[in-house]
This record gives C-alpha cells, structure tokens and sequence, in this order.
C-alpha cells in the first residue's frame, strides 16, 4: 500500500466470500478537483463516495465481479496531472473464506469468554446468597437475569483512564455537539492568567484558545511575573497588540504565583473571574456555557466545570468527572480545580489568592469562597484541558510535593477558620486528606442492632465492639424479632449481666426492618444512633471515633464506612443512584487495598446514599425524619432515608478509613420464595414512583459515566451478532 502527502489510506477491507465487496476509508489534502478511479483486474468499476463528517476524510465502497484477483486506487490532483497508484490489495475467495471462518472463531471465543465470566459471577451470588437452594419458582427469573447480563457484559465500556479508551469515547461524543443560543444575559469575565517563563508555543495555544472563544464579552488579564525568557515577553508584547481585550502587566519583581494572580484580579474589570494557567487550554465553549448558566440562574457566585489533561503530545487523557458541589470530598481534596469562575466581589471579600500557600492557592480560594455561597454550580461537561508538562502536578504530583503541605496548611486554615477542631493527615497511599475531628466530650452512641436467633453470628459482632473499639461511650441496642432459640436467649440473658450498656427490645411481629429499626430508635439514650447488622465484624478500632466525627459536623447527614466481605474484597463503598436500577454499591468486589479513582477507596467522599449495614447519624435528624419508612419493610429503606436526608440539606459521606466485615444477611434468610420476590418488585417500583427524577440524576455521579458499570464510560457498542 502506497501512501503520498496529498492521500492517506486508513482502512482497505474486502468482504463477502462469493459476492466480494470493498471498502476504502482515507483522507486527501487537497478537497477541490481531485479524482479517485477504482480498478478490479484492471477494468474500471464504479463505486460509492461517501463524506464523513470532515470534508477532507472520504470512505468509498463497491460491489466487485464474482472472480476478483485485484484491486487498485488511483488518484489524480487536477484533469492535467497523471493517475497515480494509491494502494492495491490482492484477493480471492478462498482468502475471503478463511477470514471468515476466523472472524466467527474469534466472536465464538470472545462469547465463551464472557459466557464463563458471567456464569463464574453467577456461582459466587447463588452460593453466597442461597447456598444453591434456589426455588423453582425462581429459576425462570435467574435464567432471565444470565442472559441479561451476557448480553450486558457484551455492552463495551470505556476506562476513561486509558487514554486510547477515553480518545474513543470523545470521538463518538463529537457527534453529539448541541446548537448554541442567544443568551441574554452576557457579563462580563476576567479570565486572569498568571504567566513565568511559559514557552512560547504553549502560551500561544493557551491565548489562542481564549481568543477563539464563542462567547466574546471576556478580557484577558495577563500577568508576567519577572520572566527572564524573553520570549516569552515577546509573545505577550504582540498579543498585546492583536487584541483590544487582551490587557498585560509587567512586573519587576518575581512574587510567585499567588501575586501575580492577586495583580491580575486587581486589573479584572470583569462581574465574574476565571482562573487559567498559562499553558493550558479552554475549550472553545467553556465561557458560553458558564455564561449559560449564569442565565438559567443569575444568583450562582462559583461555578466549575469537568476537565482533563494533555500529555506531552498534546493528546486529551485523563478526564477528571467531577459530581457536583460536594463539600467533605473537597475536604479531601481539591476535586474542584478547573475550569472555575467566581464572581468578583466574593473573591475580594476574601482577599484573593493566599500568598505562603503557593502550588495550593486556587485549592484555598475555594475553601474560603464556598464557606460564604450556597449558589455553587457544576457543569457536566469538559471546558478545561489542563496540560502535563515536566514539573507540573499535572504530568506528576510528586513533581511538586511541597504543594500537598501547602494543601494540607490550606485545610488547616480553613478548620481553624470554621472553628471546627480536627487534625489533617495526608493518606500515604493517594496522597489526598483525611480529617481527624475532634469531638467535644464523649457523646453517647446508641448501636442499634437487628437480630432473630444465629447466637453465634450476633456474638461474633456483638464482641468485636467491646473487644475492639476505642470509644467507649455507647450502648448497644438488640432489637430482638421474634427469636425462638434457647441459645439465643440464653445469650441475651447472659450479655445483659455482664454489660450493663446491653439492652434486648422485643419486636415481636413480621419481619419488616424499618419497624425494627424504629422502635428500637426510641429506647436509645444516645446523641449518635448507629444502625449495623448483626452479620458485621468491627475491623477498625476507632471505628466510632472517626464516624462521629464526621457526624457531629453541621452539614453532615449519614455516615457510612467500607464493608468488606470475608474475602477481603468491597462489598459497599458508597451507593450510586441509578447504576443498574434503583441504586447500588459501588466498587463490590474490588480488591480492599485498592485506591478508586481519584482516592474514593482511601478518603472521604459525599454519595447521594450508604448502606444501613452500618451507617451513623445524629438522634435528632432521624426522628424528625420519622426514621426508616415502614411501607418498605425490606428492601430500598435505607435508599429511601438518604435521600430525604438529602433532600433535607444534608451531605451523606462514604468514610473509607473505617472497616468492617459484613458477611451479609444471615439471619434474616434468603429471598428464596416468588413472595419475596414479589415484594421487591413492588418496593422497587414504589422508589420509582417517589424519587425517580432523584434516582435518574444522581447529583454526586456525573451524568458522563455509565449506569450499568461504576466510574466507566459507555461506548455504545455492542455485538449485533448476539
């Protein structure tokens, strides 16, 4: 295959075994007077020429004579140049057949395989949930339910954080571009930009990109902080001059970056500012859309959009999804970062940029901006391309690891600020934070746990508290449904003698988990109720310790920890709307020393919901939300409470740093009858019912990712074959 300057060929594929068919996918520079002939044996043929969505890319195909040997591509520039051979290709039909019959191996292969997978997931729920003693009355349902998933599993999905996976995802989205409008409102922005030393090149891409911006009522604040490569200098001087709004300032003096940016706030003229660095790209949108939503809501003072990174060749990698406004995960990090536009007079109020916290002053600023607004906006789209240069965090943190103390003097700042008492503590592993807070006293903790009968399951949990934990206020609270065994009562007995912080409440009626839990609410004496399952192990000592920490927070709603199954691999890491039906875990399965993407298996992060396995919450927020709704007597009531605690304005967070063993529904039994099964079909439909908007948009899981696989995109592929 020959390749010129002028024609490129990306695919020659021939297909069909007795009626043989090709088709040629390629580019040409020169889109005006060119011709393209196709040859089989020789003879000239007619075929198909089809645009693509760029005019300079082509596919053409045709329908070749039975008896094919050969087929050529010849292309001229102009009616006075000669045809040139472009690429040609042998055939016959028995290669057509044997590439067949290998095409069909493959796809046999690659159905087996995922066959296998799914039928290996199978085995592991039917032991782990049934012990295989699964009712007939079941099996159409599970039969069913192998199938769906083989054809799910078959569902392609991308890794956003493979950088071929994620160009993929971004070149079926291109088609997808939405029609932009007329906006009414069009304030004014100052994009500040604080400029060292920047190479040439990338300044100008960086200034092109604002330049080419939909959205023209902006200027660019430039500011050159004392580079001593005066190239640079000589870029911003012509810049300068191309553009009225383009303003630039000179400094004598070098002040890092904290006072170069103060400098450019001071020359904003702007109602809002946008924060760029000198090297990184917007996307040609980003101010329409941040302007967009200043028209859907004209009180929003801060507003950030999703982002990603450009390696050393400029190509897009790493996208950063980000939920929206989620104070404890900005506790643990600066998820936030770019692309971020606040209005002026909130960043004055503060003071500007921190000079001292330099590598950690946009992370400080938002701190402190998001203490004085509640109008916060995210944007679900990617607006910022932040570039991986050597020594930028982005290529690698470590390249600047004074900024995670800067960050963490940040956060320092901000409790002291909050008056909030706590110790910061960078994670060793994702290097993000974790807060330690202080909690004034010893507040009473009430552990309300559930039980009928299996006295050794309840005396396994039960003693990993007394024996384990560090806090030692609490009482725990059996809520008793109805236990028949002389082991079991015998054990209640015994317990209560020997800890006088033991108390049984009978609930002697038919299993509904939200009545339990409930009844045995209102017999706790505690500040703090902590509802657990009699089927969970304590693995971390200061379990109550770091979940009443974050309890105690004002914000703060439900605290759930990491459950983890015998085997060491997650069982619960926070509770995604939407992902598969009504809700589920995230990251079931995964390995427990795992980071998660972007540090959700080691810090803190805010999820819409936690499983009440094990969650915490302060007394007061459950009675007056009249605890768990007894109309779901089984499934979904924990789903259902943490969306009325959201819906109340509290933060749910998912606190990875406790562990506990959750060896999953024992005592309670299996949902092995068509009864059961009835009844989780009829509380699944009453969610759909009473949250679905809630449910189908999921505020702290950004609408990018897909709802059949956690933190993965979709690719919209599947094998049509199956």
């Amino acid at each position: 295959m020959k390749q010129y300057d002028f024609i490129g060929i990306k695919s020659f594929k021939i297909d069909g075994i007795i009626n043989p068919n090709v088709t040629i996918a390629g580019t040409i520079k020169y889109k005006d007077g060119y011709e393209l002939v196709l040859k089989a044996d020789n003879k000239k043929i007619e075929f198909n020429h089809i645009p693509t969505n760029r005019e300079e890319n082509f596919i053409i195909n045709a329908v070749l004579p039975k008896d094919t040997k050969q087929i050529s591509l010849y292309y001229k520039k102009s009616k006075q140049d000669k045809f040139c051979l472009v690429a040609t290709r042998k055939t016959n039909m028995f290669k057509r057949f044997v590439k067949k019959i290998l095409g069909f191996f493959v796809k046999l292969v690659k159905k087996a395989i995922r066959v296998l997978y799914v039928l290996k997931r199978g085995i592991k729920y039917l032991w782990r949930e049934y012990h295989f003693l699964v009712p007939i009355s079941l099996w159409p349902k599970y039969i069913k339910d192998f199938r769906d998933s083989v054809r799910r599993y078959n569902h392609k999905f991308f890794n956003p954080m493979l950088k071929s996976d994620y160009l993929k995802w971004l070149r079926k989205e291109k088609d997808n571009t939405e029609e932009l409008k007329t906006l009414k409102y069009q304030p004014l922005i100052s994009i500040l930009v604080p400029v060292y030393n920047v190479e040439p090149r990338l300044l100008k891409e960086c200034v092109d990109s604002v330049l080419n911006q939909t959205y023209d009522n902006f200027e660019l604040c430039l500011v050159d902080d004392a580079s001593t490569n005066e190239d640079t200098k000589k870029a911003l001087a012509e810049y300068q001059q191309l553009d009225k709004r383009i303003r630039v300032k000179y400094r004598n003096k070098n002040g890092h970056i904290s006072e170069a940016t103060n400098d450019a706030l001071k020359m904003a003229k702007g109602e809002f500012i946008s924060l760029l660095d000198n090297d990184d790209v917007l996307d040609k949108n980003a101010l329409y859309w941040v302007v967009d939503a200043l028209n859907n809501n004209d009180k929003l003072d801060f507003i950030y959009s999703d982002e990603d990174k450009l390696d050393l060749d400029g190509h897009r990698c790493e996208p950063n999804f980000k939920p929206d406004f989620s104070p404890d995960t900005l506790l643990s990090m600066n998820y936030i970062c770019h692309f971020t536009t606040i209005r002026k007079a909130l960043v004055d109020k503060v003071g500007g940029f921190e000079k001292g916290l330099e590598g950690a002053q946009d992370y400080d600023l938002f701190l402190k901006t998001t203490e004085l607004t509640d109008n916060i906006y995210h944007i679900p789209k990617i607006l910022y391309h932040w570039r991986k240069v050597e020594g930028s965090t982005a290529l690698k943190g470590s390249a600047k690891s004074y900024a995670e103390d800067k960050g963490k003097k940040a956060l320092e700042n901000a409790l002291a600020r909050r008056k909030i008492p706590g110790t910061v503590e960078i994670d060793d592993i994702s290097k993000y934070y974790k807060i330690n807070y202080d909690v004034k006293g010893e507040p009473l903790i009430s552990i309300v746990i559930p039980t009928r009968d299996y006295a050794d399951i309840l005396k396994k949990c039960v003693d990993s508290i007394y024996e384990k934990t560090t806090y030692r206020n609490f009482e725990i609270i059996v809520a008793d449904n109805d236990s028949k065994e002389k082991e079991t009562l015998k054990y209640f007995k015994e317990t209560q003698k020997k800890h006088d912080n033991f108390h049984v409440v009978e609930c002697k009626f038919e299993f509904n988990y939200s009545k339990i839990n409930n009844i045995a609410v209102k017999h706790a004496k505690g500040e703090y109720i902590v509802l657990l399952n009699n089927d969970t192990e304590v693995i971390t000592p200061e379990w109550l310790d770091i979940m009443v920490g974050y309890a105690s927070q004002k914000h703060v709603g439900i605290v759930g920890p990491k459950l983890l199954y015998p085997d060491g691999t997650v069982q619960h890491a926070g509770v995604i709307l939407g992902l598969g039906g009504v809700a589920s875990h995230a990251y079931i399965g995964a390995n427990r020393n795992d980071t998660g993407l972007y540090g959700r298996l080691r810090v803190p992060y805010n999820y819409s919901a936690c499983t009440a396995a094990c969650f915490m919450i302060k007394k007061d927020i459950y009675t007056k939300l009249k605890g768990l709704n007894e109309e779901l007597k089984v499934a979904y009531n924990d789903i259902d409470f943490c969306i009325r605690v959201l819906k109340e304005g509290y933060y749910n967070v998912f606190v990875p740093q406790v562990e506990l063993l959750h060896y999953e529904s024992k005592s309670r039994g299996f949902d092995t009858t068509t009864e059961k099964y009835k009844r989780f079909l009829i509380e699944s439909n009453y969610m759909y019912e009473k949250w679905e908007n809630t449910i189908n948009n999921d505020r702290f899981y950004n609408p990018n990712f897909s709802k059949n696989g956690w933190f993965v995109l979709d690719s919209g592929v599947s094998d049509k074959n199956d």
